[in-house]
């Protein structure tokens, strides 16, 4: 029975894997067909509709308690709703599904960083390695092999808006750790859907006003479907489910593989190459990750 149940859990958790990796794909086949700001907002509004069927009971039970929190919810949705998916399809306007698919696995590092600023956590042996060799795997990733590169700024700027989401990232799993523990996830994830939409409404209409309009070929359409219901709904699902049957640890470990599907889409649709700096960034990225976990692993154990 538990080796079922830990079966089942590792499928949800690469099912939900594989799903959000499609989210860079997009990113990157539609950057010439429709602006990173209506693409957020389009996948939001899906979203939203998608979500509200399994939601909308707890929201209006919940209404006293979301009203009392406010604050955090707006900050909570400007980060992870508003801000956080718009910079990666920013990004893929001039970097590839590949890059942002490595320096999007980051945001473990960028955790520990501001858990430490914020929290005074203690940022161990283990975790100071890890963070150098992920730093180390993002320079040479966004430098392509070339850190001396750095010294002339002519990297593509889409990798640095991938580490400011992913910074940002960092942020909003920080804040959802410390969630009102009054607040179901249901609740909370429906409200910073809808509170990110209105923040996020105010640049679409700008967009659309000094942009050319969108052609929702069928293309456009089955893209903004994908990301709004099984990235934004179906993956969430999933990685819940996942993290019933194999806790957070094991399911996060699954989630650093996120550059495999990626990579593997992006050399399939995108014609994409792939070369050994890739592979070289992404040892180095997923080593360090594991590396700076390790010892609250163990602890945790304990």
């Amino acid at each position: 029975m538990l080796r079922q149940q830990a079966f089942y859990g590792y499928l949800f958790a690469l099912s939900a894997t594989a799903i959000w990796s499609g989210n860079f794909i997009i990113a990157r086949d539609l950057s010439e067909s429709i602006s990173p700001i209506s693409l957020a907002f389009w996948r939001w509004v899906v979203a939203f509709i998608a979500f509200l069927p399994f939601a909308i009971k707890p929201l209006i039970a919940e209404w006293d308690i979301l009203k009392k929190n406010l604050p955090y919810l707006s900050i909570t949705a400007l980060l992870g709703i508003t801000t956080f998916n718009t910079l990666i399809y920013f990004a893929g306007h001039t970097t590839t599904a590949i890059n942002l698919a490595l320096i999007s696995i980051t945001f473990p590092i960028f955790t520990i960083i501001l858990s430490r600023l914020f929290y005074r956590e203690i940022i161990t042996i283990n975790k100071g390695i890890g963070i150098l060799l992920v730093v180390a795997g993002v320079v040479l990733l966004v430098t392509k092999g070339t850190p001396s590169i750095l010294l002339h700024l002519s990297f593509a700027i889409g990798d640095i808006w991938m580490l400011m989401a992913a910074f940002i990232f960092a942020i909003y799993s920080l804040l959802l750790k410390h969630r009102p523990t009054e607040l179901s996830i249901w609740s909370l994830q429906l409200s910073t859907f809808i509170l990110g939409i209105i923040f996020l409404l105010p640049f679409f209409i700008w967009d659309c006003a000094t942009t050319s309009s969108t052609e929702f070929d069928t293309k456009t359409i089955l893209s903004i479907l994908y990301v709004g219901i099984f990235a934004s709904l179906s993956a969430f699902i999933l990685w819940n489910k996942a993290i019933v049957s194999i806790g957070p640890i094991k399911a996060g470990m699954i989630y650093y593989t996120l550059p495999l599907f990626s990579g593997t889409l992006a050399y399939l649709f995108l014609k994409e190459s792939i070369g050994m700096l890739h592979f070289y960034c992404a040892f180095l990225i997923v080593s360090g990750i594991l590396i700076a976990n390790y010892e609250s692993n163990r602890v945790q154990k304990k």
